[in-house]
């Protein structure tokens, strides 16, 4: 059975004397019954399909609506000929963010981390440390594990859908692991991640999902900057030696309490939230919808 908690995966590494990521992969393993090395290669295919993902962004292609799919390379020109608040690396992240979620909107191939509404968090913060520090693929691989370990230890003790939880579960289960994954590739330890994922999740906690017409579009893709960047903020905040004085079982324990009082107008019905405002009913009429 997979793990049901941080602290199960934590208590077994420390048990075996192996790191986070190893006692995921692991657990993978003898969950789905195959070799150690079908592990790797599986997760090896998932980290090139993301990088495979990123390069398919085509700037001038828009969804079916309209209504996305030029906001990554709009990112990149600003980031090329002015000079963004937030600098060059985090711009780029911004900008892979956007690339993925317009990917989706534009039908292109993505990898769900963990849903397709939250498909840029992940390769946002990975991809780009990993293109721009040159980091050996087999870490980012390890950290792929560590993401996913984060992901299955939420989608156990909560959700992972809107439909279940609003956007908390699915950009802020993103964001936790994101920033779980990047900790470890800057050294972070069992405790670090957990921390980070933990901070990461309470900064996301309580938001909605509010797709304008339903479509995994608007306000969807540039909530995948607001995950990728909180990753990072929490990454960091970890790694400084700030900890979260929630621990991240029970913080996401916390996120599922308050998706099960959240209104089911508030949980990807498209009917509250901004889907409900006047601006984007006039969309919806537009659209026919």
């Amino acid at each position: 059975m997979s793990y049901q908690s941080m602290e199960e995966a934590k208590m077994r590494g420390e048990k075996e004397n192996i790191p986070f990521w190893k006692a995921i992969q692991l657990e993978d393993a003898q969950e789905r019954d195959v070799k150690i090395e079908d592990s790797w290669e599986k997760m090896k295919y998932m980290w090139q399909s993301m990088l495979d993902a990123l390069d398919a962004y085509e700037p001038d292609k828009v969804s079916r609506s309209g209504l996305v799919g030029t906001e990554g390379g709009l990112m990149d020109s600003y980031r090329e000929t002015k000079e963004p608040l937030c600098g060059d690396f985090v711009s780029k992240v911004m900008s892979n963010a956007l690339k993925m979620g317009c990917n989706n909107a534009c039908m292109k191939r993505i990898v769900a981390a963990p849903t397709a509404g939250a498909c840029g968090v992940l390769p946002a913060v990975l991809v780009t440390y990993y293109k721009e520090y040159n980091v050996p693929e087999e870490k980012m691989i390890e950290a792929m594990y560590v993401a996913a370990g984060l992901g299955q230890i939420i989608a156990n003790r909560a959700y992972l859908a809107g439909a279940s939880g609003g956007c908390q579960a699915e950009i802020g289960s993103g964001s936790g692991m994101a920033a779980g994954a990047i900790c470890y590739i800057k050294g972070g330890d069992t405790d670090q991640i957990g921390h980070a994922c933990a901070m990461a999740l309470k900064n996301l906690m309580g938001l909605v999902c509010d797709p304008v017409g339903g479509l995994v579009e608007v306000p969807c893709v540039k909530r995948n900057v607001g995950g990728a960047v909180n990753a990072l903020a929490a990454a960091d905040m970890a790694l400084a030696g700030i900890t979260s004085k929630i621990p991240v079982d029970q913080v996401i324990d916390a996120m599922k309490e308050v998706g099960d009082k959240m209104d089911v107008s508030l949980r990807e019905t498209g009917v509250g939230g901004v889907a409900g405002t006047p601006a984007a009913q006039e969309v919806v009429e537009k659209l026919g919808m």
